[in-house]
């Protein structure tokens, strides 16, 4: 008796589909997609996608908040009533991500803040 446990190898197995599983769909982070989406309303003009063989439906059907193509209208109009696509518009019509200069003013690297200079007499 002993040895190791026969279900390790499949745990181990399925973590390692997850990983590979979740980084299949490289999707863009929630700043570069803030950014664009803050670009689209200053230009306010919508254009028609050009046509993509390689992406689903030609690459006509597209969801700027998730950053994902769909095959048809349908398909969309059914993403767009899900709770992930709700959070994720949620998420973008809130105040702008972090960026780096964020993180390097809370780590005391960037410019110091004084506060406002006071009128001297």
């Amino acid at each position: 008796m002993g040895g190791k446990c026969p279900h390790r190898k499949v745990k181990k197995r399925r973590f390692s589909h997850k990983t590979a599983r979740r980084s299949k769909f490289m999707l863009k982070g929630d700043d570069a997609v803030y950014d664009e989406l803050v670009k689209l309303a200053e230009e306010s003009k919508s254009k028609p996608l050009p046509l993509d063989e390689d992406l689903p439906g030609m690459g006509q059907f597209y969801c700027l908040h998730c950053d994902r193509y769909f095959a048809s209208e349908a398909v969309m109009v059914e993403h767009n009533g899900s709770k992930r696509h709700r959070k994720r518009v949620k998420l973008m019509m809130g105040p702008a991500p972090h960026t780096q200069l964020d993180a390097e003013l809370a780590a005391g690297m960037g410019m110091p803040d004084n506060g406002p200079k006071l009128m001297s007499t």
